[in-house]
């Protein structure tokens, strides 16, 4: 689709993308999915046979109608809506549009539906799990586990993660997040004791010249990558019986919802998690009043 594009929307995809990556710090993938958004809202504009000067409110109302009339969900709409509005302040700003149509674009209200996340119990049963296996992979694997689900982090964030990222006198973590915003998390005990294994007896074994300063490797010494993480919490959170099927995504809404559930302040949340907006750490207020009303409704004889 984006081949197809006459020659100066195409360079305006390019100028855009390049404005997502150096002047608003996106993410490679952020900026992949915006730019795949913009290069469907360009294709619809030239079905219509408009240039990029004839992008006005009504094509954007017309697209988003035709993707939901394929079945696309709110939350999709939502984001698509968001990269239409950035990519006409964009062009507004670049003299490429005479006004920015975007702004007078809502997005479509997305349903908060409620994340599956592991009891406490299933946590500690998760970690349990892994710490008994003592082989250079076994350290690791318990290693991300503790970190993903005592921290809160992104896969993303874990990753990118070096040696000399984690304060061990101070059990903190430096964590670069969305937008290369620098923040530190503590972790607790249990992830403390799983790192000094990781230090000691795992990470050594798999070291290699390749392995520079990476925190995480994998098994060829090479900096341990997002797939191999997710593959490894889908199957230790399958040995917990009852457990959701989560990845790590599912470990942070964990750790989010068993903070609020504890007591924690909301803003102490919002800072552990990197969230920009406390609108976005909020949605856990919700799963924890959802989840308290399920139970509710479960045990009470007159719920």
């Amino acid at each position: 689709m984006r081949r197809g594009l006459p020659p100066p929307l195409a360079g305006a995809v390019e100028d855009f993308e390049r404005h997502l990556r150096l002047e608003r710090n996106f993410s490679q993938h952020s900026a992949r999915a915006y730019v795949t958004d913009v290069v469907s809202l360009l294709d619809h504009l030239v079905r219509m046979g408009r240039d990029l000067a004839g992008l006005d409110i009504s094509v954007l109302r017309s697209w988003l109608a035709r993707l939901r009339s394929t079945g696309a969900a709110r939350t999709t709409l939502a984001r698509r809506a968001a990269a239409a509005r950035t990519f006409s302040a964009y062009a507004h700003a670049r003299q490429l549009l005479s006004h920015d149509p975007g702004a007078q674009l809502a997005s479509p209200r997305a349903h908060r539906t409620l994340p599956p996340v592991l009891r406490s119990d299933e946590a500690r049963a998760l970690a349990d799990g892994a710490a008994a296996d003592r082989s250079p992979v076994g350290l690791r694997d318990r290693l991300v586990l503790e970190l993903l689900y005592g921290t809160g982090v992104r896969v993303g964030e874990l990753v990118r993660l070096d040696v000399e990222d984690v304060d061990r006198g101070r059990r903190l973590v430096r964590v670069v997040g969305k937008g290369d915003k620098e923040r530190r998390v503590p972790y607790g005990r249990p992830a403390e004791d799983a790192l000094d294994a990781w230090l000691r007896e795992g990470r050594p074994p798999l070291a290699t010249a390749a392995s520079g300063a990476a925190l995480l490797l994998g098994v060829r010494g090479g900096r341990l990558d997002q797939r191999a993480v997710r593959r490894l919490v889908h199957a230790h959170v399958a040995g917990v019986g009852g457990a959701p099927d989560i990845g790590p995504h599912g470990l942070r809404h964990s750790t989010a919802t068993h903070l609020l559930e504890g007591g924690a302040d909301l803003r102490v949340v919002q800072e552990i998690l990197g969230h920009s907006s406390l609108a976005t750490t909020q949605i856990y207020t919700h799963v924890s009043a959802e989840r308290l009303r399920a139970v509710y409704r479960q045990a009470h004889p007159r719920a």
